[in-house]
């Protein structure tokens, strides 16, 4: 039975973020799983967390996923501080990574080597205001022909640095001003449903 690790990031701005998608997002996640015969364990970031538990819910999982709003082109700053937090002990431990994988015998073996959590996937959700046209299109000012994954490469490198495979993020377009809920929900039920494949 494979296990999951769904984290969700929201953080509460009072008349401009409830939080009522991400929560019904993190929900259907939830249940996908359930469904097709994996264990689930949650954490709510912005309702407390104890670090250790939270390292040993890295070391159970076989697949994390990061259920996030976009504030300010970035996650809340209370992930920043969960990663903070989790790594670092992580890393006190020994559990997540042995250092970057360098020694200094070997100073020049490739950066980002020393992960220990290799065979776990790692997944990031988001809900954005931004259309998806803003992205992977050099003529978009903002962007400049990035991609979401390149934006919000600060999350998966902290993954991919400890050895976890790191898949596409799926993102929720729009949703302020031209949302697709419905489609985008479906589009990842299917996503979910494959993802141990």
């Amino acid at each position: 039975m494979k296990k999951v690790l769904i984290i969700n990031t929201h953080q509460v701005y009072e008349g401009i973020s409830s939080g009522s998608l991400n929560h019904s997002i993190v929900e259907i996640i939830k249940e996908t799983m359930l469904n097709i015969g994996c264990e689930v364990q949650l954490t709510n970031v912005d309702k407390g967390y104890k670090i250790n538990e939270e390292v040993d819910k890295h070391l159970w999982a076989d697949l994390i996923i990061t259920q996030s709003p976009v504030y300010w082109f970035g996650s809340p700053w209370i992930y920043k501080k969960y990663i903070d937090e989790v790594f670092t002990e992580g890393l006190k431990q020994g559990s997540f990574l042995t250092d970057d994988g360098r020694t200094r015998k070997d100073p020049n073996k490739q950066y980002g080597t020393g992960g220990k959590l290799v065979g776990k996937k790692y997944m990031l959700s988001l809900t954005w205001n931004a259309p998806q046209e803003a992205f992977d299109n050099p003529t978009q000012n903002l962007f400049n022909g990035r991609s979401v994954d390149d934006i919000f490469i600060s999350n998966s490198a902290n993954y991919k640095f400890c050895g976890v495979d790191v898949l596409p993020t799926f993102s929720f377009f729009n949703v302020m001003k031209d949302p697709k809920i419905d489609s985008d929900i479906n589009e990842l039920k299917h996503i979910l449903s494959h993802i141990f494949n």
